[in-house]
């Protein structure tokens, strides 16, 4: 596995684990439509289902905001993908919220933050 591949899974680790901390539950990681896109995570909590796109970045770089870097292209897909996963799952009661999740990382892939971003 790539070391790019290895820093994303483990950046959706850090991520799934801080929202659970905070009583999220996982309901399916990397959920995938053919020509359509991919969630990366998607987390329930009551009523509500949030859908999180990991951005991972290496620590002391300079960059925009991580909610900023989602562009609408990718956010037209997550939206389509999202509605076939709300059929496919039966969730068509769930308040819908999309996240951007920011994971910071050293160099050796150590991670050093996890921050949640509304968008």
């Amino acid at each position: 596995m790539r070391k790019t591949k290895i820093i994303g899974n483990e950046a959706e680790d850090a991520v799934i684990r801080f929202l659970v901390s905070k009583g999220y539950r996982l309901l399916v990681r990397n959920f995938s439509v053919h020509n359509m896109g991919e969630l990366d995570v998607v987390m329930t909590k009551d009523d509500d289902l949030f859908v999180v796109e990991v951005k991972s970045r290496l620590e002391g770089t300079l960059y925009a905001d991580p909610a900023g870097s989602i562009t609408r292209s990718k956010q037209k897909k997550m939206l389509n993908t999202t509605r076939v996963l709300i059929s496919k799952y039966g969730l068509f009661d769930k308040n819908v919220h999309f996240l951007a999740g920011c994971v910071t990382h050293r160099r050796d892939g150590m991670i050093q933050n996890v921050e949640i971003i509304p968008f």
